[in-house]
């Protein structure tokens, strides 16, 4: 930040007129993010606040949960600004977790489901973490034998907590204290709540630090404009503890508005839709190739899907061809949703006519101050129409990454803008158009892929002498992955499958894994000897399902 060094005080470190003017406003209220929970617990403690499965959860037993393992941690020695790494996919015990870290004032780093070896050594590390929280397994994959894997590769000895059969490690158990205690000093609403992850252009994920003020008035005010209430039934489909679904209203949106949350145990149309049917889910949101391959499903599935009224999509930008279909495929209206982890949140509004939804990517929660400038490459601005780089503030837009003052000072002006990295152009009523990214990151149906990342796995390889990865088009998931790869001099071209098997081998998530590798005897460059990332993906052939993986 300008400030990331007192976490006791996030929002300290920012200008002290920029924060009298957002309490004034009432955009931080002093208002932890746990709160809401307690909240809804003494007004209308029977009401559902939870669904995951057959499981039906109270907000009066979701805030007693929160109280135990709060207590429990408190008690095993954890001490408020201590961080853990929170590793749950979407069950009930992630927002048990959750809230309880946030009551005890211990800080989780957000990793997801997908995240493999190298990623969460790497979270550990980073953060200082004195304990990680995986489920027994998900997905048909050990998390007791991956959290193995990261123990040992640690320099210090961690806690592990599982959910389910712990293995080697502890029970979730262990932190629920049979008599919880209210926490005596709980921190304050400035100070650091918890830390999410970037979506990475230059490597492994930067932490972004939200603290409960920042962060509740994002939620608090997604909410209203996408019209939440008690009556609310809202469905996490995709990972929860991703920024969209978890605060776009998300989750915490609909717990803020005393609505219930179901839980997808995963975004496909035969999970999703049969939950929606069955829950009478009234809004979601999921990223595009998930939206095209619900609207795919909807016709055949037979469901009553009668009760969605709003279908979301964000996470990477939905063409104006996809946009058509969805709305007529499952009988409800659509919103766009573009924002980033780091801060600025954009929603097409119930008032806009139905072009601007299907063209454009929204406008900003608050038209005063979400400052949003689009400048050239001289960070000169530029008129409405013309197509420039997104730079942003405002009262839920981070002013610096956790710990990372050389990347905090590429990647924020002195004056405090986040500079994003899209490319966008602005339409004459504020609407906001994403033309791509600048930054070199491959967006692969809303999961980021940082090619240099990948790039340094394969460079790992006996036979690659060098690579480059870049994003080709697809018509499904906006994005593939494809490494281009000169081999070393002398060295027989390993099978692509080995090379693939290669980069997962490497602990790396299935995702980052190129979708596509060609072997190439050399890279267009630059006046000056860069690689040529643009005239690679320039003569890149689209992705086509004959280019499949064997």
């Amino acid at each position: 930040m300008t400030g990331t060094g007192d976490d006791t005080d996030l929002l300290g470190s920012w200008p002290a007129d920029t924060t009298a003017r957002y309490r004034a406003a009432g955009y931080w209220t002093g208002e932890r993010l746990d709160g809401m929970i307690r909240r809804h617990a003494g007004n209308r403690p029977g009401r559902i606040a939870l669904t995951d499965g057959e499981r039906h959860w109270s907000y009066a037993e979701l805030d007693r949960r929160a109280d135990r393992i709060a207590s429990g941690l408190l008690a095993r020695g954890f001490r408020p600004g201590d961080r853990v790494v929170l590793q749950l996919p979407n069950t009930a015990e992630f927002f048990e977790v959750f809230f309880g870290l946030l009551r005890a004032g211990v800080v989780p780093v957000m990793a997801l489901p997908a995240h493999r070896r190298a990623e969460l050594t790497y979270f550990c590390e980073f953060a200082g973490a004195r304990a990680l929280f995986v489920p027994e397994r998900h997905a048909g994959y050990d998390h007791r034998q991956l959290a193995s894997e990261v123990l040992a590769a640690l320099a210090e000895p961690i806690e592990v907590f599982v959910v389910g059969e712990p293995g080697p490690h502890l029970p979730l158990d262990e932190l629920r204290a049979e008599r919880p205690r209210p926490v005596a000093d709980p921190p304050a609403a400035t100070a650091l709540a918890f830390l999410q992850l970037s979506g990475g252009s230059t490597g492994l994920p930067k932490l972004i630090p939200r603290a409960h003020d920042d962060y509740l008035y994002s939620v608090r005010e997604s909410a209203r404009i996408c019209g939440l209430g008690p009556s609310s039934v809202y469905l996490c489909a995709l990972p929860a503890a991703h920024n969209f679904p978890l605060s776009s209203p998300g989750s915490l949106g609909t717990f803020f508005a005393g609505g219930r949350v179901v839980l997808a145990p995963d975004p496909s149309p035969g999970t999703a839709l049969a939950l929606i049917a069955r829950e009478r889910v009234t809004l979601t949101g999921v990223v595009p190739p998930v939206a095209l391959a619900w609207a795919d499903a909807a016709p055949q599935a037979g469901h009553d899907l009668s009760s969605l009224e709003l279908l979301q999509v964000g996470g990477a930008k939905l063409s104006e061809e996809a946009a058509r279909r969805l709305g007529p495929a499952l009988g409800c209206r659509l919103q766009q949703v573009f924002g980033m982890a780091e801060g600025l949140v954009n929603y097409t509004r119930p008032e806009d006519d139905e072009l601007t939804v299907l063209t454009t990517q929204g406008r900003p929660i608050s038209d005063l101050d979400d400052e949003v400038r689009i400048v050239d490459d001289q960070d000169r601005d530029l008129p409405d129409g013309s197509t420039g780089h997104l730079l942003t503030r405002g009262p839920y837009t981070i002013r610096g990454y956790w710990r990372a003052p050389e990347h905090n000072a590429r990647s924020f002006t002195a004056d405090g803008f986040y500079r994003t990295g899209d490319l966008v152009r602005r339409t004459p009523t504020g609407h906001l158009v994403v033309e791509g990214r600048a930054k070199d990151q491959i967006n692969r149906g809303g999961e980021k892929v940082a090619a240099e990342e990948v790039e340094n796995v394969l460079l790992g390889h006996p036979a690659v002498h060098d690579a480059s990865v870049v994003a080709v088009p697809d018509e499904y998931l906006g994005e593939r992955t494809l490494a281009y790869v000169i081999l070393r001099q002398g060295a027989d071209a390993p099978r692509p499958a080995l090379l693939r098997a290669f980069v997962r081998a490497a602990g790396l998530a299935d995702y980052k894994v190129p979708d596509r590798i060609e072997f190439v005897d050399a890279f267009p460059q630059t006046g000056i000897g860069k690689v040529s990332k643009k005239d690679l993906r320039s003569t890149a052939a689209p992705w086509s399902p004959a280019d499949a993986p064997e």
